[in-house]
């Protein structure tokens, strides 16, 4: 195929990319933020990709351009656009991703299933938000965090002091998002891809485990829910892509309630933390099936291969520790498990990798991705 995807952004979704854009041989460069990248071996070069020249220059050499992350400002992918460039996806779909309040008012519009919300522009009216919802509610910054980042569980309007601060003191009159703080039954991930031509497809829906706001583990397809559960997921995912005109991948994150509802938490424009099973779980992995969808190719499918499958994330331990001998004692004792580095220095938090094992019972698949996992835990 003499197509070349230019992906902005250099760590590790760029760096999954690069196995299957060669399966397909499809060319890729990866403009990446600094030397020395998860993405090295495709980072063509090195720029600030807030920078629209840099941007563009890198857009010159490649067919389309799509995204390791979802920090590129507007102006930026306007600036793409007008200059007739491919980009997937584009800028009126990564708005909603870029800003949680805009996303929160178009699902909203889109009669899509999500926590109460409002936006909050001073302490009196998130008092009011608390007042109206037992005195507990989570308050979001509404552009970047991620892992945790920029969100916070308060009962008290000096919770965020420093962050409406922060809005004053910018003197463009923003707002926080404040949302109820819903009492779930386990965390979902509805993963879809759509073609620019129109054509989607969808994954099991997945059950995801957070620790200290970072996914920790994910289990394919979510235990028991099949029937409602994964018809209601693949449902919502399906009309957030066609409402908003997202393609390439996208990652619905959902909240299973204790009484029975399915609502949408956060979105991802892009291959996902929860979507990493898929290399070795499915038909056609979440990498591969982005790039076929932004490069407007016939969708693979996405069937899984065994009953099931469990990714556990490998998050960096002490501070600049090595990882090659405990990649070799890892897979000496569990062969059955297939090990992702990233090739990042490790430290406290960071992910550095996954584990991911497939099989036939499940909890034998748990026990052999956990005791895998173990090896990179201190």
């Amino acid at each position: 195929m003499a197509k070349t995807v230019g992906v902005i952004g250099g760590g590790q979704l760029a760096r999954m990319m690069i196995p299957a854009a060669l399966e397909l041989g499809v060319g890729i460069r990866v403009l990446a933020e600094t030397q020395g990248m998860s993405a090295a071996l495709a980072a063509s070069a090195v720029g600030d990709y807030r920078d629209p020249n840099t941007v563009l220059e890198f857009a010159k050499t490649v067919d389309v351009v799509t995204f390791d992350h979802e920090h590129v400002p507007q102006p930026v992918l306007r600036a793409l656009v007008e200059a007739g460039v491919q980009v997937h996806p584009g800028p009126d779909a990564l708005q909603f991703a870029q800003d949680k309040l805009l996303m929160r008012q178009r699902l909203s519009d889109l009669d899509l299933p999500v926590p109460d919300w409002a936006a909050v522009e001073n302490p009196e009216q998130l008092d009011a938000f608390l007042k109206d919802h037992d005195g507990r509610a989570v308050v979001k910054t509404a552009r970047g965090g991620y892992d945790g980042k920029g969100v916070r569980v308060v009962t008290r309007v000096t919770d965020v002091d420093d962050w409406f601060t922060t809005l004053a003191e910018d003197g463009n009159g923003g707002s926080l998002l404040v949302e109820e703080l819903v009492d779930f039954h386990r965390e979902l991930a509805q993963q879809v891809a759509r073609r620019p031509s129109g054509d989607i497809v969808a994954w099991p829906v997945v059950e995801t485990v957070q620790r200290d706001g970072i996914c920790a583990e994910v289990v394919a397809p979510a235990p028991g829910s099949a029937g409602r559960i994964a018809e209601l997921s693949q449902d919502i995912a399906v009309r957030v892509a066609e409402g908003l005109g997202v393609t390439g991948m996208l990652a619905v994150e959902l909240f299973e309630t204790r009484d029975g509802r399915v609502l949408v938490n956060e979105l991802a424009m892009r291959p996902h933390n929860s979507g990493h099973w898929s290399i070795d779980g499915s038909t056609t992995s979440q990498f591969e099936q982005h790039l076929r969808a932004v490069l407007d190719l016939p969708l693979g499918a996405t069937g899984t291969l065994r009953p099931w499958s469990m990714m556990i994330n490998i998050l960096g331990g002490p501070e600049g520790a090595t990882m090659p001998d405990r990649y070799a004692a890892a897979m000496g004792e569990h062969p059955t498990a297939k090990f992702h580095s990233y090739d990042k220095e490790s430290r406290p938090g960071r992910k550095v990798g996954h584990v991911t094992v497939c099989g036939d019972d499940l909890d034998e698949v748990a026990y052999q991705a956990r005791g895998a996992a173990a090896f990179f835990q201190h």
